[in-house]
């Protein structure tokens, strides 16, 4: 990082239930890194996908993330209380032509994606799924209305970075993604575009997050460039899995963490990122001796 950009990080959970083991991963990962580069972090409600939000949940995790001694730098902001922000954003890009209008259905969208090979003896073979073809990108069919809005791509979309966990990535968006979701059908601003404009807003230099999430940094990359706004720093940790194989969630059995021991919890995400336990008993003790471990080996 270059000495002189202040560094300032963020964890922005959504409140759709209590924070299991798989969010405090992202969570310590998160706070580590700011505290290992002497930074700031944030915390972002992202309650933007309002029929997903459970009652009481924001509340439940600020109070977990403080059980757990991950303070915060500044007051918690919230998706919801940012409607403005996102529809200047919005309109800023349909003024400079980066944003259109799509009449699509889902149905429509998955019919063009849809793709049948043909096998051997003339027997279909399972279809593969393919970028969004552009239907509406040269404007909306005769007797068409718009439904939601669409980044318009460049031609040549090819992203490349450098994951400090997962190393050098890269992505051609255009050919493997196509205009994406800017403001859904349901007329909810989408993740994509949230996210970036709050990045932008909040100052944020590196987002540390689950790898789960890797498949969007060549999009928000591109939509952040788009914006005007610099281009962040990424970390994608390891994700926890259920027992079915699968990124742990509420659908497959995650349950909230215990605070009553914050130290064993910390310590189980702690050895998930790669480090052994820590011989600390106390909690403040703990989070120093992690930080200081994190430094050595993550901060680079």
């Amino acid at each position: 990082m270059n000495a002189q950009t202040a560094y300032v990080g963020r964890f922005a959970p959504s409140p759709t239930g209590p924070l299991h083991a798989g969010s405090i991963v992202a969570a310590l990962a998160s706070w580590l890194d700011a505290r290992a580069h002497h930074g700031r972090w944030l915390v972002r409600i992202e309650d933007i996908d309002t029929p997903r939000v459970q009652a009481g949940a924001a509340d439940a995790i600020l109070d977990t993330l403080q059980q757990l001694g991950l303070a915060w730098d500044d007051r918690p902001s919230w998706q919801s209380q940012r409607l403005e922000a996102y529809a200047d954003a919005m309109n800023s890009l349909i003024r400079c032509g980066l944003a259109y209008p799509c009449g699509c259905t889902r149905s429509e969208i998955a019919d063009s994606q849809r793709s049948v090979a043909t096998g051997v003896g003339g027997q279909a073979v399972r279809g593969v799924e393919h970028a969004y073809p552009g239907i509406c990108r040269n404007g909306l069919a005769p007797g068409r209305i718009a439904r939601s809005w669409r980044l318009r791509l460049p031609d040549q979309a090819m992203v490349q970075f450098d994951d400090r966990w997962q190393g050098r990535q890269q992505q051609d968006v255009a050919n493997d993604v196509g205009d994406f979701v800017l403001k859904r059908a349901d007329g909810l601003f989408a993740y994509q575009l949230a996210v970036v404009v709050d990045d932008g807003a909040q100052g944020i230099t590196d987002v540390i997050r689950g790898a789960d999430l890797l498949g969007s940094t060549a999009r928000q990359r591109l939509l952040g460039r788009a914006l005007g706004l610099a281009d962040l720093r990424y970390m994608h940790v390891p994700v926890v899995l259920a027992d079915d194989g699968e990124k742990l969630s509420k659908q497959n059995g995650a349950i909230a963490v215990d605070t009553r021991r914050p130290v064993e919890v910390l310590d189980q995400a702690f050895r998930h990122l790669g480090f052994g336990p820590s011989a600390e008993s106390s909690l403040d003790a703990w989070l120093a001796d992690a930080t200081r471990r994190w430094a050595e080996f993550r901060s680079a």
